[in-house]
């Protein structure tokens, strides 16, 4: 079969295995976001820690919850890889080094999971297990939460209530992720991943020489990997490894999960307001862009220019023969418009224009579908500044889903929408006016401005992917990257918790003849140019440095 074609029916059978799953997966959301019964377990757990899981939060009280466990998780990831050398299966490896620690704690906790290490020689088997693997579902359901509690900010009127953030993060850990993922693993371990706790096993070559093998857990922690948006290896090569990834039906599995959360939040958006078209509206943006992505991606990737690209046929640098061009786009794409990070191929082997596309995926804000939770929050908030900018137009004060947007709710859009790109924008700054810094780049020009560029996009983003041709392993980057994933992640959620309680303070309004229909056509496009406008404002200057020039030039 043609290649080509062979990717193509490989994307419409996950659109169609997406689209079977939105539906009962985002009404099965909304009920686990609304219900008043607690399971057993979980009532074993509130106990444990103090928490009333009757009583519901202000957004203030929240917050507090969100920053306290992020805090508590951080310090005591830190200290787990600080103390491995003395744990049980720490497969004789020593204590990771303190900028490393702390850079992979922060990490994971933000659901970034950037990697300055190469797994399978830095982590035991107990770390990667309990530590970087549990962090793996809580920063999962930690977005999760934060979305839920924006959307009751628009469903619910005069409260100052938005529910509570222990009981959400418990629901979501224990009744969502944590039993797709057993039943997940179980079907990686029978497509072959590997799943074992061995340190290294010593195979015999067809040279007849030998060579270790590491093995490990790695179907158990593949599963959450992508279900979570995390994107952490097991092993260094990520899910181009053959252990992590071992043929194109595991490859497919791996986007279903990376994908299938996210794209199904906006049904649960849309029940939990009580009008399910809005969700629809949300999910169209959100597809158009991946689609966008996607078959850009593809085409720039299929291109044939130069003499090594038209004898391999495409840009097959850096890509695994095993997946080819298709799937390892379609991958690609899909990692970087959520919050994964996971990748199958080389994202610095690609085409100048091909990393262009990658670079402006995570520019979106990764909402296309984004990251699980901070994908719909970051839309809601770009739909919020889409209904406000149609308001001016036409001189009426903007309302969305029956709330005034004012001064107030478009401080916190507006600080929300500038905070990320500040952090990418003046990290990138400050790396490039550092001999030592650039030093790190293996490219000059453009490409190493790219390289630099991507690492921050990424880490400010909550992506975790890199151009692995930018050696970020020394203490300044291990810190400023880490800086930049810490308030990537945080600073957001302050501004969407404030929106909810803000929206949520509010009385109602009746819809008028005036009021601008959000779940129509139209809106769909306004909100997609608010995207391109916003990204393309903010970003247009450094892509211009960097892969357009590159790509321009060649």
């Amino acid at each position: 079969m043609d290649p080509a074609l062979a990717g193509l029916l490989q994307a419409l059978a996950l659109v169609a295995a997406l689209a079977l799953s939105h539906r009962p997966l985002g009404d099965y959301l909304a009920h686990l976001l609304t219900s008043r019964r607690h399971l057993r377990v979980e009532r074993g757990a509130y106990r444990l820690i103090g928490v009333d899981a009757d009583a519901e939060q202000t957004w203030t009280a929240y917050l507090r919850g969100v920053l306290a466990f992020s805090a508590v998780s951080l310090l005591f990831l830190y200290a787990f890889q600080r103390v491995q050398n003395h744990l049980w299966l720490s497969l004789g490896f020593p204590a990771v080094p303190v900028a490393t620690a702390w850079n992979t704690a922060v990490s994971f906790v933000t659901n970034t999971n950037w990697q300055s290490y190469a797994g399978e020689s830095t982590m035991g088997h107990l770390v990667q297990m309990a530590g970087l693997a549990v962090q793996n579902f809580l920063s999962a359901a930690v977005g999760i939460a934060v979305a839920a509690a924006l959307i009751r900010g628009f469903g619910r009127s005069r409260t100052d209530r938005v529910g509570n953030f222990w009981v959400d993060v418990t629901r979501v850990t224990l009744r969502l992720l944590l039993p797709v993922s057993v039943v997940f693993a179980v079907v990686f371990v029978a497509c072959g991943m590997v799943e074992n706790l061995h340190a290294v096993d010593e195979v015999t070559t067809l040279g007849g020489g030998t060579q270790a093998i590491p093995g490990g857990p790695v179907a158990t922690q593949e599963v959450i990997k992508e279900l979570g948006t995390n994107g952490g290896g097991f092993y260094n090569a990520n899910s181009a490894h053959p252990f992590e990834n071992p043929d194109p039906l595991t490859n497919w599995l791996e986007l279903y999960l990376l994908l299938v959360i996210a794209f199904s939040l906006p049904r649960t958006f849309g029940t939990m307001v009580g009008d399910r078209r809005q969700g629809y509206a949300i999910v169209a943006v959100m597809v158009l862009f991946w689609t966008a992505s996607a078959a850009l991606l593809a085409l720039f990737e299929w291109q044939h220019h130069g003499s090594a690209l038209r004898a391999a046929g495409a840009a097959m640098e850096g890509k695994e023969v095993r997946f080819g061009i298709s799937a390892s786009t379609l991958f690609g794409a899909s990692t970087t418009l959520t919050s994964t990070g996971a990748v199958n191929s080389v994202h610095d082997s690609y085409s100048p224009l091909g990393g262009g596309v990658l670079l402006f995926d995570m520019m979106l804000g990764e909402i296309a579908p984004g990251g699980t939770g901070s994908g719909l929050y970051g839309m809601l908030v770009l739909a919020v500044v889409a209904v406000f900018v149609a308001g001016l137009m036409v001189g009426r004060t903007p309302e969305y889903l029956g709330k005034k947007l004012g001064g107030r709710e478009m401080k916190f859009a507006s600080l929300y929408i500038l905070t990320t790109p500040a952090i990418v924008l003046v990290g990138t700054g400050t790396a490039m006016t550092f001999t030592a810094e650039r030093a790190a780049m293996l490219n000059s020009g453009p490409h190493g401005f790219s390289e630099v560029l991507y690492a921050f996009t990424s880490a400010a983003n909550n992506n975790g992917s890199a151009f692995a041709g930018l050696t970020a392993t020394s203490t300044w980057w291990n810190t400023a990257l880490g800086l930049a994933m810490l308030f990537g992640r945080l600073l957001p959620m302050v501004f969407v918790l404030a929106l909810a309680g803000s929206l949520a303070a509010q009385s109602p309004v009746p819809a008028t003849a005036g009021t601008l229909p959000t779940h129509r056509p139209l809106f769909v496009g306004m909100l997609s140019g608010v995207v391109l406008i916003v990204v393309g404002l903010t970003y247009f200057p450094a892509l211009a440095l960097g892969p357009l020039a590159e790509g321009l030039h060649r």
